[in-house]
């Protein structure tokens, strides 16, 4: 059987330098925002190009964190809209309504799975203040169009790169492409601790030192508290594990690319809808989605072939119980995508073997 994921086989090829970095940690005798967490991060900020890394303890933090501190550097005000893409992960809406923000949701680009952009201006008011981009399943979701959109109504860019380490656009890598980014380094991320982790990488001073105060109690000096802050911290032992994995990030990516490449020329079936890629770096394949009208039957014959899959998201945001004054709402791009979309295995841990499994079970079906 070739699982959808192996988190053992993940990391076994950085497993030695991982357990040296966690034997220093522990001798070290530093737990909490010591020097691997501050060399993490400067070492992060500078591989996506922004001026400032700030870990904090996962994802859905690192979001939420980027839209408090606006709110109090007076940017944001309770009851400011942002536009979100409508079939992101509920998470990137939850960091939106937790700071009593209103998220606008946009339909996606059937062809990328990402906000479209020809939607965007019809959907902002004299309330919008940000456009959230989620580069989802690792593809690059900015552009030039985006930009100018951002810049003509005064818009804050805000990224959601929790699936999309090391993806670029023209040159700039993610993190480094809007007002302040957020993200997961979530064990299945390109770039995974080996627990909950997260970050925020940004080039604003006064949004940098707002997030430093606010993951921390919202103290700078120890013990005179700024702000009603939070306790959401990177780990030392995970920001260990980060800088281990940090080095062999664009050789994982590499490795990916190159099996979604092989994925895309050798599944040949015509009742399945690949994904598009319009750029090699501007994807890394964090997830390799493709759609299909029956998915249950679809993942039944790969089981019976011995491939694992998965269904990155089997219902949208605007459907959940959580958002129920949504649930009347229709998006039907969206609802199309999470209705058919199902993932592949694809990971650098795969071998040779496993691909062509793969490639061969997808044209049996």
């Amino acid at each position: 059987m070739i699982p959808f994921l192996n988190f053992k086989d993940l990391n076994q090829p950085y497993k030695k330098e991982i357990i040296d970095e966690i034997k220093n940690f522990i001798d070290s005798g530093y737990y909490i925002l010591g020097e691997r967490v501050e060399k993490f991060e400067k070492e992060f900020a500078s591989y996506c190009g922004a001026k400032y890394a700030i870990g904090v303890g996962n994802g859905l933090d690192a979001l939420t964190l980027i839209f408090r501190a606006y709110k109090e550097l007076g940017v944001m005000r309770v009851g400011d809209e942002v536009i979100v893409p409508a079939n992101t992960y509920i998470a990137s809406i939850l960091s939106v309504t937790e700071n009593n923000l209103i998220p606008v949701p946009v339909e996606p680009d059937i062809n990328t799975y990402n906000i479209n952009p020809d939607l965007l201006e019809e959907n902002i008011t004299e309330k919008t203040k940000a456009i959230m981009i989620v580069h989802l399943y690792g593809q690059v979701a900015y552009s030039k169009k985006i930009e100018e959109i951002a810049k003509k109504y005064n818009l804050k860019i805000i990224e959601d790169s929790a699936q999309a380490h090391g993806a670029e656009y023209q040159g700039k890598k993610t993190g480094n492409l809007g007002d302040a980014s957020g993200f997961s380094f979530y064990p299945s991320k390109p770039l995974g601790a080996l627990g909950d982790a997260g970050g925020v990488t940004t080039s604003d001073k006064s949004l940098e030192e707002m997030i430093r105060a606010l993951r921390n109690y919202g103290s700078v000096e120890k013990y005179h508290n700024l702000y009603k802050g939070v306790n959401t911290r990177l780990d030392e032992l995970q920001a260990a594990v980060l800088l281990v994995k940090l080095k062999h990030l664009d050789e994982d990516n590499g490795k990916r690319r190159t099996i979604a490449m092989k994925y895309l020329d050798g599944i040949k079936n015509e009742q399945l809808v690949l994904p598009n890629a319009k750029e090699e770096k501007t994807h890394v394949w964090h997830l390799f989605v493709i759609r299909t009208k029956n998915r249950e039957k679809f993942a039944k014959h790969l089981k019976e072939q011995g491939v694992g899959t998965l269904i990155h998201y089997p219902i949208a945001p605007h459907k959940q119980p959580a958002y129920k004054e949504w649930n009347s709402n229709s998006y039907p791009v969206t609802e199309d995508i999470h209705e058919t979309v199902i993932s592949l295995p694809l990971h650098q841990a795969l071998t040779d073997e496993n691909v062509e499994s793969v490639i061969q079970a997808c044209n049996l079906y």
